[in-house]
């Protein structure tokens, strides 16, 4: 797994799980299986970040011999260029919302004139799943937009009012298997208020989605989608993760892809699988998929502890005390998004509790007993993660 945070330390705990010998490169110092020397003969290599998946990272591999799952760094534009993703959904005629990529803020401002109200604004380049404002106000997002545009192009978006969810598809190239259904929490406070972050926690599945709206979404937006990519000669083996779709009155709306497992969302997901899910993603990256992902039926719920400053400026060097005692309660799980060797915070988010249960709200309870056992200054989290799933 390359890659450092919760997303690669739930990776190699489920191939622990299944059998395997897992390695994390870099990892990070709660991870038991990081390492910093990348392993030259591996069965699989798992691109874990958008910045592996888009510096080109499955070509390296690929062209030395490896099984990759993962995009070559073509279909990594999905995630690196929000503009050249619109482009691609606007040839398949693929619903989403009205937008305009722009390069200087009189272009800016006269799009966003144009927009009824409700505007999202989003670097077209990468940011690490925090360089997206969403908001009401006409000159926030003005200012948001000529603050970004001094790094590279923009994209403007008209706001989607319905359901966020998302979704994962496990591609080979040519077929897509869809995953359960997750919901993100990208706000940093209750009730999403506060800056756009990598993710505050996640659910799967989400109860309050009906399995038309999950059918909607793979045959109106995931399989036009992977039909897309094929047309222009892009081999696409890896995750198309959805993140988010919006249900909106109109249908389901891909507000954009991702080109690997989310972040919090394979925290949720991994844990749901009863068949061994590198046997899927090695069938992918081999490039014919034959076997059905099974599912345990259960729900997970996953809330990300964060340190004093996120998601603008977090404070590292806090000692954290409890991971011991709430790794020890059943059916929980606490992964490593940022510790660093001595036992202290290492990163904004540091720490993903994560428990199973029967549904959302039993998982949700056990997650939260397992926070109630975590403490450092300045930690910070949502309290709210799960309720919307469940409205």
């Amino acid at each position: 797994m390359l890659g450092g945070g919760g997303r690669e330390h739930a990776l190699a705990w489920a191939a622990d799980r299944f059998g395997h010998e897992p390695v994390v490169v870099p990892g990070n110092a709660g991870i038991p299986w990081a390492t910093d020397a990348e392993p030259d003969d591996a069965d699989l290599y798992v691109l874990g970040t958008d910045d592996s998946v888009c510096s080109g990272q499955g070509d390296r591999l690929r062209a030395a011999g490896h099984l990759v799952f993962g995009p070559n760094r073509d279909g990594g534009q999905l995630e690196g260029s929000k503009q050249w993703m619109k482009e691609l959904l606007a040839e398949a005629g693929i619903p989403t919302a009205r937008h305009a990529t722009v390069t200087t803020s009189d272009a800016a401002e006269r799009f966003l004139r144009t927009l009824p109200g409700g505007y999202v604004v989003k670097t077209d380049y990468l940011a690490l799943g925090k360089g997206v404002l969403v908001t009401d106000d006409f000159d926030e997002a003005l200012a948001d937009a000529r603050a970004k545009l001094e790094h590279g192009a923009v994209v403007i978006e008209e706001r989607l009012d319905g359901i966020e969810f998302s979704v994962h598809a496990v591609c080979d190239g040519e077929r897509a298997v869809l995953l359960p259904p997750a919901m993100d929490h990208k706000r940093v406070f209750d009730g999403n208020v506060g800056p756009n972050t990598g993710g505050m926690g996640a659910v799967a599945p989400v109860p309050r989605l009906n399995e038309a709206a999950t059918r909607e979404a793979f045959e109106s937006c995931v399989e036009p989608t992977l039909q897309a990519l094929r047309a222009r000669g892009i081999d696409y083996r890896g995750v198309l993760y959805g993140g988010p779709l919006m249900l909106t009155n109109a249908g389901v709306k891909v507000v954009e892809w991702n080109a690997r497992w989310g972040d919090p969302e394979a925290q949720v997901l991994l844990p749901l699988f009863a068949s061994d899910p590198f046997e899927l993603m090695s069938e992918a990256a081999a490039g014919a998929i034959t076997a059905e992902p099974r599912f345990s039926g259960r729900a997970a719920v996953t809330i990300a502890l964060a340190s004093e400053g996120y998601p603008e400026a977090p404070r590292l060097g806090d000692r954290v005390e409890g991971i011991d005692a709430a790794s020890a309660l059943p059916e929980v799980l606490v992964f490593s998004a940022g510790l660093g060797p001595d036992g202290t915070t290492n990163g904004g988010r540091v720490l993903n509790a994560t428990a199973l249960g029967d549904d959302v709200a039993a998982a949700r309870t056990r997650a939260y007993e397992a926070v109630g056992l975590i403490d450092w200054p300045g930690m910070h989290h949502r309290t709210d993660i799960g309720l919307t799933a469940m409205a």
